[in-house]
């Protein structure tokens, strides 16, 4: 049996230190090969046309050109994945780069086993992610006219609340639903994304210039509101209490998912029960599979954003396999459908 070709990686970031400490991590594993080093965003970009790689590690702060328009210049001349690898204090500028074309975060790693596992993981599910397609460039666009197969039975003109799960892509995704949620939806919106320490701040400041909705960290102790947004931190996992109140149950070492999209899942099923709906999008593992049939089998409803549209088809996909998914959508068709839910109007 013929060896598969190894995945083959692009670095940038201007501290040779850097590079050393990423090509060390990525050298543990037979399957990456690291094919070029560019120390600014102007080497970055006539290295990605020249090599070709599979995946390009980029950092953003960076001189002559910067992380961001370096994306920017890939993406509109030869779409390859990226994957920001960011100090904890560019957060919000990490987000900027997610809007011009990079796929995901993650913070800069050490040689500690699982830091460097993280990475080694992130760049091989990246490398078979196709970006043509999948990239949104202006989260602001105006919406397309969906056409929308609604669930027998399942139209209501009240719904309690929206709890969304989602890991590799949600945030483009979100940037993208978000904006199309009517102004008074008359829901809270509650949603664990699978996220780096550090960069939790930056997604909130960043959605919230595009959100119609006030976007936050949850706190705890905190009483839900309609039309407010909440994010589970990274440090701990958001759950709902009796009384409609965020608890924040504490991470811990082993936890593979940061924060778990089951345990806010099944904490509104056993909550809000059929006054819920349960939406699980783009993201990679099987995080919030269970949630979803529990927020199912609890009289819930259930949606799924499609293969198509996802940038990683792998929660979701694990969610519909295990026949916890009452709809399937589009990403383009779940703002208008989930406006029809929570108002009775899309």
């Amino acid at each position: 049996m013929d060896t598969p070709a190894p995945i083959r990686v692009l670095l940038a970031d201007d501290s040779s230190m850097a590079r050393s400490l990423l090509c060390e991590i990525l050298h543990q594993s037979t399957d990456l090969l690291v094919v070029g080093e560019a120390a600014n965003g102007q080497q970055a970009v006539q290295l990605a046309l020249e090599l070709k790689p599979d995946v390009i590690c980029m950092d953003l702060d960076m001189p002559v050109m910067d992380g961001i328009e370096a994306i920017d210049a890939i993406m509109h001349q030869k779409a390859i994945p990226i994957l920001v690898i960011s100090a904890e204090g560019d957060a919000r500028k990490a987000y900027q780069a997610l809007a011009t074309g990079a796929l995901d975060i993650i913070a800069k790693p050490s040689l500690d086993s699982d830091e460097a596992a993280g990475l080694i993981n992130k760049v091989r599910l990246l490398a078979g992610v196709s970006v043509i397609t999948r990239i949104r460039r202006n989260p602001a666009a105006q919406p397309v006219t969906p056409s929308l197969c609604l669930v027998p039975g399942y139209v209501r003109s009240y719904r309690h609340l929206l709890a969304i799960a989602c890991s590799t892509g949600g945030p483009q995704a979100l940037a993208w639903l978000l904006p199309r949620l009517k102004a008074d939806f008359p829901a809270p919106v509650l949603i664990s994304q699978h996220i780096s320490d550090g960069f939790v701040e930056g997604m909130v400041q960043w959605l919230n210039t595009l959100s119609a909705l006030p976007v936050k960290v949850a706190a705890q102790g905190e009483n839900l509101q309609a039309g407010q947004v909440y994010i589970s931190p990274s440090e701990s996992h958001m759950t709902i209490a009796s009384g409609d109140t965020i608890h924040l149950r504490p991470r811990k070492d082993d936890d593979i998912y940061r924060p778990c999209c089951n345990f806010l899942l099944e904490s509104v099923a056993a909550t809000h029960g059929s006054d819920s709906i349960g939406l699980i999008m783009t993201g990679m593992g099987r995080d919030g599979a269970t949630g979803m049939l529990a927020i199912r089998n609890s009289g819930g409803l259930t949606l799924a954003q499609d293969e198509a549209s996802s940038v990683i088809f792998g929660m979701n996909h694990e969610a519909i396999q295990l026949d916890a998914i009452d709809q399937v959508l589009a990403l383009d068709d779940i703002p208008d459908y989930l406006n029809l839910l929570v108002t009775g109007a899309s």
